[in-house]
């Protein structure tokens, strides 16, 4: 084997080729583990509706253009499965040297992004209970911030994976309907 593969082949989790490839095994767990991570959200995220979206939300004063409740759940499907694939879109090339920083930032605008996924919908179904309004504020200030996390990690995503970035522009404007939901819910409610 020439020097230059054997140097990516020596540690690097690649099959040996110039290229930097992963093989199909570690591949199919890569993108597993990004499935799981989105499953894991939405399904924590389905916990905390549940209890709730035929309880208090269920009277709750509404936007005019607010979808009926079955829509959400297909919606999300949807953007969870889009968003894994992306982050693997872009984790797959992080084995590539001139791509291996900017991966690595980009995979950390997409944790940020979950994490604050994650913690909107115990916030905002789970919080108004107990605190009232007060809950509904504090999810607005999350899904803001979310918006801006999935849009910077676009931005990310974008120059790495092309197909990545644009997997993830339905859920900006996703996002962006929902904060104009939860907005209406913050000042109505």
């Amino acid at each position: 084997m020439p020097p230059d593969q054997q140097s990516l082949a020596a540690g690097s989790g690649t099959t040996g080729h110039p290229t930097g490839k992963l093989a199909i095994g570690p591949q199919l767990l890569g993108l597993l583990v990004f499935l799981a991570a989105s499953a894991l959200v939405a399904g924590i995220g389905g916990l905390a509706t549940a209890n709730n979206v035929n309880g208090w939300y269920a009277t709750a004063d509404k936007a005019p253009w607010s979808p009926p409740n079955w829509v959400f759940g297909p919606v999300w499907t949807v953007l969870y499965l889009a968003m894994a694939f992306a982050a693997w879109l872009v984790w797959r090339r992080r084995t590539e040297d001139s791509r291996a920083e900017r991966s690595r930032a980009a995979l950390t605008a997409y944790a940020v992004q979950l994490a604050l996924n994650l913690l909107w919908t115990p916030v905002f179904f789970g919080l108004y209970p107990a605190m009232g309004t007060p809950a509904l504020w504090i999810a607005f200030a999350i899904i803001v911030a979310l918006a801006v996390a999935v849009a910077v990690t676009v931005l990310y995503f974008g120059p790495i994976s092309r197909t990545a970035g644009l997997l993830l522009l339905p859920y900006v404007a996703w996002i962006v309907f929902a904060s104009s939901l939860n907005l209406w819910a913050a000042l109505n409610n």
